[in-house]
């Protein structure tokens, strides 16, 4: 039996693309470098013929692209989101540079999906997007021009992918096979749909205790999710986290 490719399970998502241009090209990006999977938040127009036109030779990957209505649904089963951004954010995740993001994907990429997520051409992802990926990936670039095409950015990101799974490859050819400890083949990272019910769980807990006022949230919740993503939480301990919540509302429902 093959064992599946990382980059297999590495997914491209485009929110909000403006340009269907820009789909075709990411997908033409992406197939140089060996990824197939394109996911669309919301695209302003696709299918478009502009799309198939810029893809060329890689309009297969367009006739395999997910179209959904939101980022939650994009990212339901990984990981590990990847959040692509022009400038440092207030209160965003661990910032990583392009190398090392591409090596941190790939490494839970082996075992289960992974997401690397781009915004809107105009103004990238919003801080609430950004609040539900676990890292940030930030593409250096000339201060005295910093702009970058979106498809760029996604060739860019694709080639490090590719970089780091010819040299993981490479590693493995050479090395002798690994004695894997009992924590490296027990460890299992909680997917994004299992943390987003422990942050509904956590917030509606928060709430009822009156800790949490909804009125006036603050940032509360986004500080939550910063601290929380900087853990990688695994199943097992969001099963925990969540016991233990569900254990101090029983006084409180009696």
């Amino acid at each position: 039996m093959n064992r599946l490719c990382p980059l297999d399970n590495v997914r491209i998502v485009l929110s909000h693309t403006s340009h269907p241009g820009n789909i075709g090209a990411a997908a033409r990006a992406m197939k140089t470098m060996g990824l197939g999977a394109l996911y669309l938040v919301n695209p302003k127009s696709f299918p478009d013929n502009e799309a198939n036109v810029r893809a060329s030779n890689a309009r297969d990957i367009l006739e395999r692209t997910h179209v959904l209505g939101s980022l939650e649904e994009a990212l339901h089963d990984t990981v590990l989101a990847v959040a692509m951004t022009a400038r440092p954010r207030d209160l965003s995740s661990r910032t990583l540079d392009a190398r090392l993001a591409a090596k941190e994907l790939l490494g839970h990429a082996a075992q289960s999906p992974v997401a690397l997520v781009f915004g809107r051409e105009s103004s990238g992802l919003t801080t609430t997007e950004i609040s539900k990926c676990q890292l940030t990936v930030h593409i250096p670039t000339n201060p005295d021009y910093s702009s970058l095409n979106l498809a760029a950015a996604v060739q860019i990101m694709a080639y490090e992918l590719r970089m780091a799974s010819t040299e993981t490859i490479t590693k493995q050819s050479f090395a002798q096979p690994p004695v894997q400890s009992t924590l490296q083949t027990t460890r299992q990272l909680a997917s994004f749909h299992e943390i987003e019910l422990f942050y509904r769980h956590l917030e509606q807990a928060m709430i009822d205790s009156k800790f949490l006022d909804p009125k006036q949230p603050k940032r509360l919740m986004q500080r939550i999710r910063r601290m929380f993503a900087r853990a990688q939480l695994e199943k097992e301990e969001v099963n925990i986290l969540r016991g233990i919540l569900s254990a101090l509302e029983k006084p409180r429902s009696r």
